[in-house]
């Protein structure tokens, strides 16, 4: 498959051009730039707060020298907290083109989005000429998220996707999966399948921190929309999205922004450290899935049983149905029917084999449904993480 060889040697699969706003009354400043570029690889993303956060820069920065993106603009208010010269050096440094305006300074409103759109026609012309080259399947960095899960998610789609990450490991590939808030109960199990002790021990020291978190939040991850569809507590929710991960060793831990150094099998910790103080750790869907991409994943596999219409800038999302009347409720947005393995009509490694012919095809440069259909969706907030241990990442 052809990709897009960037400057710092990373190859992506996509060539995407990224607006982002670094507060959130730049937003609409960004918004309305992106709007009227009309290129759908002219892309939204940005964070909120006003005041610093470690964690949102070091994932603004790897989402700005993410291998699928070619070019960034940065639109800044003018008084936020977020480092904006930072972020700028570090796209820069990778080799992409980047531009920083500052509302404040340029004008205003209108002047901003005109300098904006100027900018933006620039990048894309510079980018259009990216070099393409051959890329390989132990290349491609590949995440898996589950969301609205009912009680056919993890007797379908979740261990189909599974069968894909066997397969995908198998070809080299670097696949993770997540999050510790979701696979509570799970920890023995996965410390089973960890390629060193020391590495099983810091896996179950990431599920008691979740567990202690969502102790103290009072609430776990469980959602009233996971009991309507069937799932009874957390531990069966659990197991039905460690079915994601599939059979092959864990190679590593992670923290969101974090890179995997080879191929192979890896969890993210999505749960902060220290004490709760930013509120719930994952309030949609879509912030895992920028977390994940954060980590370099060129693709998403998002499974659902109930349905979810989500999708994402940077990197392209495939959704695998697990519910037979989801799908056909739903087939518009949905990739893979893996409703086939309850009705019968196919088994796991069928669909795995469906969704790894599908990932292939997707890096290949085919649009997903999610794609097809716009769905753009970002969202990044605030958060706390302390630098993953030398166990996380064992020497193998």
């Amino acid at each position: 498959m052809k990709s897009f060889l960037r400057k710092d040697g990373r190859k992506g699969i996509r060539n995407v051009l990224i607006v982002a706003y670094l507060v959130e009354c730049a937003h609409h400043v960004a918004r309305a730039i992106v709007n009227r570029s009309d290129d759908p690889a002219v892309q939204l993303i940005g964070f909120p707060g006003c005041f610093p956060n470690d964690y949102a820069l070091r994932i603004m920065q790897a989402l700005g020298t993410h291998p699928n993106v070619g070019g960034v603009l940065l639109v800044s208010l003018g008084c936020e907290g977020f480092n904006r010269e930072a972020l700028a050096g570090a796209i820069r440094a990778s080799g992409r083109p980047v531009a920083t305006l500052v509302i404040q300074q340029t004008g205003g409103t209108r002047k901003t989005i005109e300098a904006g759109l100027a900018a933006v026609m620039d990048m894309k012309t510079r980018i259009a000429s990216v070099k393409r080259v051959e890329m390989t399947l132990d290349e491609l960095v590949v995440g898996t998220i589950c969301g609205g899960s009912d009680g056919t998610s993890g007797i379908s789609a979740n261990p189909a996707v599974g069968k894909c990450f066997d397969q995908l490991v198998r070809d080299g590939a670097t696949c993770i999966f997540e999050e510790t808030g979701e696979l509570i109960g799970c920890e023995q199990v996965m410390m089973e399948r960890a390629v060193t002790p020391g590495l099983a021990k810091e896996i179950e020291q990431a599920v008691v921190k979740a567990v202690h978190y969502y102790k103290t939040m009072g609430y776990g991850s469980f959602a009233p929309g996971n009991a309507e569809g069937g799932l009874t507590t957390q531990e069966e929710k659990s197991m039905g999205a460690y079915a994601k991960s599939g059979s092959s060793r864990i190679h590593g831990l992670i923290k969101p922004g974090d890179a995997p150094r080879q191929g192979g099998l890896y969890l993210m910790d999505v749960v902060p450290d220290g004490e709760p103080r930013f509120g719930f750790p994952n309030i949609s869907d879509n912030a895992e899935i920028v977390e994940l991409i954060a980590s370099g994943c060129h693709v998403i596999l998002f499974t659902t049983g109930r349905g979810s219409v989500a999708g994402s800038a940077i990197s392209p999302v495939i959704k695998i149905c697990a519910n037979p009347e989801t799908w056909k409720n739903m087939a518009d947005d949905m990739d893979v029917d893996a409703g086939r393995i309850i009705e019968g009509e196919a088994d796991l490694d069928e669909v795995g084999g469906e969704i790894y012919q599908r990932v292939q095809a997707v890096a290949a440069g085919s649009q997903s449904k999610s794609e097809a259909l716009g769905h753009q969706e970002f969202i990044l907030t605030y958060k706390s993480f302390e630098p993953i241990g030398p166990a996380c990442l064992p020497a193998h």
